[in-house]
C-alpha cells in the first residue's frame, strides 16, 4: 500500500528486498478483527470504527511516505553488504559449486535436446572446422619443433578437449582444441630450452603440471569473477590478433614450398581455396537460391572446397608438379619414436623450477583465451536458455592441460573462431517482417534467430570423429592434402575472423562515405568522430604490440600484453572517452544471463549469491534477434521451458 502511495518516486526493483517499515502496515487490535455474530446491533459501530481506522492508517502512510526512499536506499545498501563479500575475503569453491548447481538440472536435457536436425550439419561442420586448422597447425609445429609434434599429437589433443568438455563442462558449446597462440608458445619454448640440452617433452610436461595447479587455484579462488571486466574492446583485439596469426601461418606454409613450380602452383591453389571458401560463406548469408540450398552451402562449403582442390591438383599438367603434402605417421602412434606417457622426472631439479614462469605465462594465456572463447561462443547475439559456468570449466581446463603434458601433446583450450562458429551452426532461424523498416521498405522480410539447439552431442561427436581420423586409412587420405590447400584454409579462417571483428567494422565505418551511411548506424550517434578514430587507434596499438612480440624470441611473454588490455579498458579509457561514447564503441561480450556465473557485467547490476537459485529457476534474456520479442527489449523465459 505504501508503494502505491509513493507513486513513481518509490519504484522497487527485484532482487533487492522491498523496504519494510513496521509502522506502515499496522495490525488491528483483536477486538476490531473479531466478528461477534451474536451482536448484530454493533454493526453500525463497527463500520464507524473501521472508517476511523482507515483514516488513521492513511495519515500514518502519508507521514511515512517521505521516508520510503531513504529506507529503500538503506535497505539495499545493507543487503549488498550482507551478500557481497569484501575483496580480501575469498569464498573458496563458491564459484565452482554455484556453476555445477546451476547447470546440473539441465544435464539430461543437454542430451535429449540433441534430437534435432541442426545437430547433424553442426557436427559435420565443426569436425572439418576443427580438424582442418589443426592439421595446418600440426604442419607448422612439425616444421618448427623438429618433428616433435605431428598430426596424431594435434588430433589427440583435440579429442581430449572435445570429450572432456562435451561430457563434463558447464559450457559444452565451447569447442576445445589446438590454437594458433599455443602453437607459438610451443615452438618458442622449444627454441629457448632445446639449445640448453633440456628434455623438451619432460619440460613441457612439467609446464602442464604446474599450470594444472595454477588453473585449479584460479578455479577454487573464484578468479573468473574478473571476467566481468572483459568487454568487446579486448576480445576484438585478441580476435584480430588470432586472425592475423592465421594469415601469417598461411604465408609461412607457402614460403616453405621453395621457389620453383611447386611454389607458384601452391600460391594459385591457396588463393583459389580462399576465393571459393569465402564465396561459400557469402552465398550462405545471401538471398540467393532457396533456403535449404543456402544452408547446405554454408554448412558444407569449406570441407567440399578442400576435397575438390585436393583432387584438382591432379588434373592435366598439374599432376607432373611435385607438391608437398601433409606429413603423417602411423595410426595412433606418436610422430617421434617414443611412448604416449612422458617421463617427466627425467629432468634436472633446476629445470623443474624454470618451468614455473613458463607455466605462469601459459596459465595467463589460457585464462584469457579460453574464457574469451567461452564469452564469444555465448555472445549477446545468441538467445541462449541454459546457464554458463566459467569457474568449473577453468578447473576442467587445468585437468586437460596436465593430462596433455603427460601425454606429450599440445595443450588444448577454447578455439577462436571455431567456438562461436559452433554456436552459430546450431542456431535455428526464421523469416519475419523487419521491424526496423519504414516507409516504402516496410514489409521487407529478414531472417532472425529463433533459438539455439543447446546440447552436448555435437561437440562429443566431432571429437569422436577426430579420433577416428587417427586410423590408418584416414591418415592416408590426409596425407593426400597438398600444403597449398592448407595455406588457403588458413587464409579462409583468417578472412572470416577479420570480417566480423569489431575493429574491422569500425574501420569500414570511418572509410565509408558519411552521406551513404545509414541513419540507423549506432556509431553515427557519437558526436566526436575523433573518438572513433582514437578508440580504433588504441585497439590497433594493442594488436600491434601483441603481434610484434610474437615475432621475437620473447614471444612466450605475449599473454601478458593480452592481459593488460583489460585494465586499460576498465580504468584508462574512461579518462579520455565519455561514458556515452564508450557505451556505443564498446559493449559487454555476453549477456547478463551468461555472466551470472561471474557476478554480472562490470557496471551493471549484479546477481547476489543469495538470490540466484538453481538452474531450473534461472531466467534467460533473449532479444529481438531471437525473434522472441517485439520491441528490442529482452523477454524472460523460464529455465524449465528449454528442456
Amino acid at each position: 500500500m505504501a508503494s502505491q502511495q509513493g507513486g513513481g518516486n518509490n519504484t522497487f526493483s527485484l532482487p533487492n528486498p522491498l523496504p519494510h517499515d513496521p509502522n506502515t502496515h499496522t495490525r488491528k487490535p483483536w477486538h476490531q478483527r473479531l466478528t461477534l455474530p451474536f451482536n448484530p446491533s454493533s454493526s453500525h459501530d463497527e463500520a464507524a470504527s473501521a472508517v476511523r481506522d482507515r483514516e488513521i492508517e492513511r495519515e500514518r502512510e502519508n507521514a511515512n511516505a517521505n521516508d520510503l526512499h531513504h529506507a529503500q536506499t538503506n535497505t539495499n545498501a545493507s543487503t549488498r553488504t550482507k551478500h557481497v563479500a569484501k575483496w580480501w575475503k575469498v569464498r573458496l569453491f563458491r564459484g565452482m559449486v554455484n556453476d555445477v548447481r546451476r547447470r546440473l538440472p539441465f544435464y539430461w536435457s543437454d542430451w535429449t535436446d540433441a534430437w534435432d536436425y541442426r545437430v547433424v550439419p553442426a557436427t559435420v561442420y565443426m569436425y572439418f572446422a576443427n580438424i582442418l586448422p589443426a592439421l595446418a597447425f600440426s604442419l607448422d609445429m612439425f616444421t618448427k619443433t623438429n618433428m616433435s609434434y605431428g598430426v596424431n599429437e594435434v588430433l589427440l589433443a583435440s579429442v581430449l578437449g572435445s570429450v572432456v568438455f562435451a561430457v563434463f563442462a558447464a559450457q559444452p558449446l565451447v569447442i576445445v582444441g589446438v590454437t594458433g597462440p599455443i602453437t607459438v608458445f610451443n615452438y618458442t619454448v622449444y627454441d629457448i630450452m632445446t639449445p640448453t640440452g633440456t628434455n623438451y617433452f619432460a619440460f613441457m610436461a612439467l609446464i602442464g603440471l604446474w599450470s594444472l595447479v595454477m588453473h585449479w587455484i584460479l578455479a577454487i579462488t573464484n578468479a573468473c569473477n574478473a571476467l566481468k571486466y572483459v568487454t568487446r574492446f579486448s576480445c576484438d583485439i585478441f580476435g584480430f590478433y588470432v586472425a592475423f596469426i592465421y594469415l601469417q601461418k598461411g604465408i609461412q606454409v607457402l614460403t616453405r614450398q621453395g621457389s620453383t613450380e611447386p611454389f607458384y602452383l601452391s600460391i594459385v591453389i591457396s588463393l583459389l581455396v580462399l576465393v571459393v571458401g569465402y564465396l561459400c560463406g557469402v552465398v550462405g548469408s545471401s538471398p540467393l537460391f532457396q533456403h535449404y540450398v543456402r544452408v547446405f552451402i554454408k554448412d558444407y562449403g569449406t570441407p567440399l572446397t578442400v576435397v575438390f582442390f585436393t583432387g584438382f591438383v591432379h588434373i592435366g599438367r598439374m599432376r607432373d608438379v611435385n607438391l608437398e603434402t601433409l606429413p603423417t605417421s602411423k595410426a595412433f602412434f606418436p610422430t617421434m619414436d617414443r611412448g604416449w606417457f612422458i617421463h617427466f622426472w627425467d629432468i634436472s631439479i633446476g629445470d623443474v623450477f624454470i618451468a614455473i614462469p613458463f607455466a605462469v605465462l601459459l596459465t595467463i594465456l589460457f585464462y584469457f583465451d579460453h574464457n574469451v572463447s567461452s564469452l564469444i561462443a555465448q555472445g549477446t547475439e545468441f538467445p541462449l536458455r541454459k546457464p554458463a559456468g566459467f569457474h568449473w570449466d577453468i578447473f576442467l581446463l587445468g585437468l586437460t592441460t596436465g593430462i596433455a603434458g603427460l601425454l606429450g601433446i599440445p595443450f588444448p583450450n577454447g578455439l577462436i573462431p571455431q567456438a562461436p562458429f559452433h554456436t552459430s551452426s546450431l542456431c535455428v532461424t526464421k523469416v519475419i517482417t523487419d521491424p526496423h523498416e519504414e516507409g516504402s521498405s516496410k514489409g521487407h522480410l529478414t531472417t532472425v534467430i529463433s533459438h539455439v539447439v543447446e546440447q552436448r552431442f555435437s561437440n562429443l561427436a566431432q571429437g569422436l570423429l577426430t579420433l577416428g581420423t587417427m586410423t590408418g586409412p584416414l591418415l592416408i587420405v590426409l596425407h593426400l592434402i597438398p600444403q597449398g590447400v592448407l595455406a588457403g584454409l588458413f587464409f579462409v579462417m583468417g578472412v572470416q575472423a577479420l570480417e566480423g571483428n569489431g575493429i574491422t567494422l569500425k574501420i569500414l565505418f570511418l572509410l565509408r562515405d558519411a552521406k551513404l551511411t545509414p541513419a540507423s548506424e549506432p556509431l553515427r550517434r557519437i558526436r566526436r568522430r575523433g573518438a572513433v578514430w582514437g578508440f580504433v587507434a588504441i585497439q590497433l596499438l594493442g594488436f600491434g604490440a601483441t603481434f610484434a612480440i610474437t615475432q621475437t624470441i620473447a614471444a612466450v611473454g605475449f599473454p601478458i600484453f593480452i592481459l593488460l588490455l583489460v585494465p586499460v579498458r576498465t580504468w584508462l579509457l574512461p579518462k579520455y572517452f565519455e561514458d556515452s561514447e564508450l557505451r556505443i564503441l564498446d559493449a559487454p561480450t555476453a549477456s547478463p544471463f551468461t555472466m551470472i556465473s561471474v557476478g554480472g557485467n562490470y557496471g551493471e547490476s549484479e546477481e547476489e549469491d543469495g538470490v540466484v537459485g538453481s538452474g531450473q529457476e534461472t531466467a534467460v534474456q533473449s532479444g529481438l534477434q531471437s525473434g522472441m520479442g517485439s520491441d528490442g527489449e529482452g523477454v524472460l523465459v523460464g529455465g524449465s521451458e528449454c528442456s
